[in-house]
């Protein structure tokens, strides 16, 4: 893992357990790049983390916010400096949706015994992390569902493009996490994709993947024009 995914979630633990409570200003950067043992670039990057998440809030020239605590819900956040703009937000949910239907087609094909389990252990694994509102530990299970699924297509060239295109993507699984109050609906959406690929119904995989990339883009506030 990541300095900076250390240290977010590090300070997601301490905004959850209350040592940095909602609408407290956390330490200035200095202090708390100090405090964590890391850069203060680690620590920027790890504040956007947390701001897409809806752990915190950037105030400009006043410092850094806590917006939410366990299960609270905060507002979508918006983009930041450090984040994509809402342009590029649009182009990689419609980059995933050309392509990522068909990769779980593919995978719902070939899949077996062998390699479903696999799949269902990622999505345990982001269940886990929800049960304990542990969003950084969320979104890359997240991310290693989608690219998992890639993998399982068989095709290399549709886990390159995945990979090629991990922070992107990454930025656009994040963000909808910020409503704490919506975080198990694209577990439910998984589930509907793992079963279809473990079913071996490829029309099924493709529908629940097209379905939970739009509602992926409508929690993040994101509309785009479908092919």
């Amino acid at each position: 893992m990541s300095m900076p995914n250390i240290a977010a979630q590090t300070l997601q633990r301490q905004i959850l357990s209350g040592t940095y409570k909602t609408g407290q200003m956390l330490p200035g950067q200095r202090d708390l790049a100090e405090s964590l043992g890391i850069s203060r670039a680690s620590l920027r990057e790890a504040l956007s983390m947390l701001e897409a998440l809806g752990f915190i809030r950037s105030m400009p020239g006043k410092g850094t916010l806590v917006t939410s605590g366990r299960g609270t819900p905060v507002a979508k956040a918006k983009a930041t400096s450090a984040a994509p703009s809402s342009a590029e937000l649009q182009s990689t949910f419609q980059l995933r949706y050309v392509i990522e239907p068909d990769a779980a087609a593919l995978a719902a094909r070939v899949a077996n015994m062998h390699t479903t389990p696999r799949l269902w252990g990622v999505q345990a694994r982001f269940e886990d992390a929800l049960k304990t509102v542990d969003l950084v530990s969320a979104w890359q299970a997240d991310l290693a569902f989608h690219q998992l699924i890639a993998e399982l297509s068989g095709n290399g060239g549709l886990l390159q493009i995945s990979r090629d295109f991990e922070t992107r993507i990454c930025h656009s699984l994040r963000l909808p996490f910020a409503d704490h109050s919506r975080i198990w609906e694209p577990a439910e959406e998984h589930r509907a994709i793992a079963a279809a690929i473990s079913a071996g119904d490829a029309d099924g995989a493709r529908a629940a993947m097209q379905a939970h990339l739009l509602h992926t883009a409508a929690r993040a506030g994101i509309s785009f024009l479908q092919p």
